[in-house]
């Protein structure tokens, strides 16, 4: 395979070649497919699809977050993902920051809970020395508990108008980054609002906690191959190290080496992982299946 097929097979399946995405239809299909997206390009760039490239069918000149707003197709593509996240297709766990969605299909997300959710997830943070939590983020959630679903502006204003848009976007990020809430609406003049997860969508969640970190890593690793075709293994290393540590994610890969679920190809001068031909090994065609859309039973 040379650099130029895999860009444009990446092409195809981040559909940049024109088959633009604009109806609700093909926006949960699109996701399906690809298991997990951002909504903007960011730089450093991430081996990732955007959500607003989908929209566009292109990417060419694509807004990034910070300049969103002056971009009439951003607006649209918004209102589109804010449906997808209305009716559970969609949720969302934190990648790069609160305002960048990272959007995760219905069908993948509970294998992202098992990696990064709370297994207890009624019991409610507390701040400490040793906390994940700041104590602006503890009083954060208890307010959504007793208040949500709630937008932004109003969890600002009954926090006490002494907490900042800035502070109050970190603490949101705290409990987004282990998935205590989740985005479940939004509106021009209220912004974002927020609900806790586990009583926004309890089924997704109940499975998650049911998981273990190695079938969960198993999976979402063969569904990021399938979206992004091949990928060194140090882009898996460092794209799965944002929610694992570095060494369970390569344990992962070289486990899936071992049992010829994953395989080598050589892409231009580089060595790549992919997901192996299922005519290579045909007792994998189940595997290949659930790579290109998991269920919630396939890795039971």
């Amino acid at each position: 395979m040379t650099d130029l097929e895999l860009q444009q097979l990446r092409r195809e399946k981040w559909r940049l070649d024109g088959k633009a995405i604009r109806t609700i239809e093909n926006a949960r299909i699109f996701l399906e497919e690809v298991g997990y997206c951002l909504m903007y390009p960011v730089r450093p760039a991430v081996t990732l699809p955007t959500f607003i490239g989908a929209f566009v069918g292109a990417d060419d000149r694509l807004p990034t977050q910070q300049h969103s707003y002056s971009d009439p197709r951003a607006a649209e593509a918004t209102e589109l993902m804010v449906r997808l996240l209305r009716e559970r297709s969609a949720y969302e766990a934190n990648l790069v920051d609160e305002n960048n969605a990272f959007l995760v299909a219905a069908s993948v997300f509970p294998y992202f809970y098992a990696l990064v959710g709370e297994r207890n997830p009624k019991l409610a943070p507390r701040a400490g020395s040793r906390s994940l939590y700041s104590s602006l983020a503890c009083d954060a959630f208890e307010l959504i508990q007793r208040e949500g679903p709630i937008s932004k502006v109003k969890l600002q204003e009954a926090l006490g108008g002494s907490v900042s848009l800035p502070a109050l976007d970190k603490a949101l990020g705290e409990l987004l980054a282990r998935l205590r809430i989740t985005r479940v609406d939004y509106t021009a003049n209220q912004g974002s609002f927020w609900d806790l997860l586990y009583r926004w969508a309890p089924e997704a969640v109940k499975e998650g906690v049911g998981l273990s970190v190695p079938e969960a890593l198993s999976a979402l690793l063969s569904k990021y191959l399938d979206c992004v075709v091949a990928a060194e293994q140090s882009e898996l290393e460092a794209f799965f190290g944002k929610f694992v540590a570095r060494s369970r994610v390569k344990e992962a890969v070289n486990a899936l080496l071992a049992a010829r679920e994953l395989s080598f190809v050589h892409v231009g001068s580089r060595s790549m992982v992919q997901m192996t031909p299922a005519q290579a090994t045909p007792s994998l065609t189940a595997t290949k299946t659930v790579a290109a859309a998991p269920t919630r039973s396939s890795y039971k």
